[in-house]
């Protein structure tokens, strides 16, 4: 019989696990395709002066997100980084529908066949599942997060 407690520990290893799997796709496909990448974020009309510093940027920060929630010692921290970053991922996707006509996709591979609501769903639960991560993690510098 499954116990109650062992599926709660078991959320901050779930949630680590799905946040390293979206980023290092999401980075690979970036890579692999980073002129298409590059020029689809120098079409966006908030981020074109900034294109060729987010292009590299954003690759390289998911990354080093996956380092961080790699190594135990800074999985608390890398909760929080990841939340933050798919924050602005989703910021951003609502500014863009909402005050421009040109709505560029620069997300790689099988992230770039969603639709806009498909896309805003799957940001809302990876920000939960990063609050999970967050909420469920025990970190040295502070007490236990748990609800439970």
């Amino acid at each position: 019989m499954i116990k109650f407690n062992n599926i709660v520990d078991s959320i901050p290893t779930i949630a680590r696990t799905l946040l390293i799997i979206l980023f290092v796709y999401a980075a690979s496909s970036k890579f692999l395709d980073f002129s298409n990448f590059q020029i689809q974020l120098g079409q966006s009309p908030i981020l074109t002066a900034y294109a060729e510093w987010v292009s590299w940027g954003i690759p390289i920060l998911e990354l080093l997100i996956v380092a961080f929630l790699s190594f135990p010692k800074y999985v608390y921290y890398a909760f929080f980084a990841s939340y933050s970053l798919m924050i602005m991922f989703t910021t951003y996707i609502i500014i863009i529908l909402n005050f421009s006509d040109f709505i560029p996709c620069s997300c790689g591979g099988v992230l770039e066949k969603l639709s806009w609501t498909e896309h805003m769903l799957l940001n809302v639960l990876l920000i939960a599942i990063a609050i999970l991560g967050i909420v469920f993690t025990t970190n040295k510098n502070h007490k236990t997060n748990k609800l439970l």
